[in-house]
């Protein structure tokens, strides 16, 4: 998402790299992505649920190019589409993959790990992603099988094997990128991006645009997040569903509106004395047509906003 008037419309008419359905040997074409500032490559996931159609292709990933080597930030929801992301990145440079960032535990972002074995660089995630990927390994591939049959082969779960408790620093050559472990937000397992040669922020599932934000963690350190991210300011973001079109603002202020509400709706209920199901089947009922995967999403959001909040002194 993102650029400031006037920068970068011409580059996000960008860098596409067709993508055709798999080559004959069964390589995967180059999965379609832009060029969102300079050196920084982007894919659009798409705006669902994962399904057979799309492949599981539904989070938003891609790649930072430097002068020595080349990161890649998440690697999608199958083996498939890592190799997909692998022959786009070989489609734009030959350097090598040093580093493969997964910004959290979610198997949308995680599962095209295995794809970037061969290049042995470092898997770099929060100190928490390993710990919260084992708990959830046997789930998520079992579902992931169930969902998309034969497309889940060969995915499966890496863990990090360089960790980040706090902040961290990675030179890809000419660039810089800070990474940063957040407290539990969207999961306990947030992590972001900064390249500071553009002031972008990776901001991945921190932000969602258009498509309903998921609580997997804790509502109030996400509202904590959000504010934080504001703080930084930075020129553009990259979120981790939704459409990168630099308006970061909008979507940044949406997300907090939803999460906002959902917290004062919830406490409000607690006070009244109503139970979970009641604060499910009330609250929030407006905002169904301002997000999509609302029916998917939102009850799940205030049955955790409800179980966190229950509990505040």
């Amino acid at each position: 998402m993102r650029y400031r008037t006037g920068f970068c419309h011409a580059l996000c008419a960008c860098v596409m790299i067709a993508a055709q359905d798999v080559h004959a040997a069964g390589t995967p074409s180059p999965l379609p992505v832009t060029m969102f500032v300079p050196g920084i490559y982007v894919h659009r996931g798409h705006d669902d649920v994962a399904t057979r159609a799309n492949g599981g292709d539904i989070a938003n990933v891609g790649f930072i190019v430097g002068t020595r080597c080349v990161a890649v930030i998440d690697t999608g929801g199958t083996a498939h589409e890592g190799r997909a992301l692998r022959a786009s990145i070989r489609a734009v440079t030959p350097l090598p993959v040093c580093y493969v960032i997964n910004t959290h535990m979610h198997p949308d972002h995680i599962l095209g790990n295995a794809a970037f074995k061969a290049d042995r660089p470092q898997f770099v995630g929060s100190s928490t992603l390993g710990e919260a990927e084992a708990s959830h390994a046997d789930s998520y591939l079992r579902v992931l099988h169930r969902e998309l049959g034969a497309l889940a082969d060969g995915s499966e779960i890496i863990g990090p094997t360089l960790t980040v408790d706090d902040e961290t620093t990675l030179d890809l050559g000419a660039r810089k990128l800070v990474l940063k472990r957040w407290k539990t937000a969207h999961t306990n397992s947030d992590l972001t991006v900064y390249d500071e040669s553009s002031h972008t922020l990776w901001a991945a599932d921190l932000l969602f645009v258009r498509c309903i934000p998921v609580i997997d963690g804790s509502l109030t350190g996400w509202l904590d997040a959000i504010a934080a991210i504001r703080q930084m300011n930075p020129r553009h973001i990259v979120p981790g569903h939704g459409p990168f079109d630099g308006r970061w603002q909008v979507g940044l202020d949406a997300e907090q509106a939803y999460l906002a509400a959902l917290a004062r709706d919830v406490r409000a209920a607690i006070k009244a004395g109503k139970t979970m199901q009641q604060a499910v089947d009330t609250i929030g009922r407006d905002q169904r047509r301002k997000w999509l995967l609302f029916d998917q999403y939102h009850a799940r959001n205030v049955t955790a906003a409800y179980a966190e909040l229950e509990w505040e002194q």
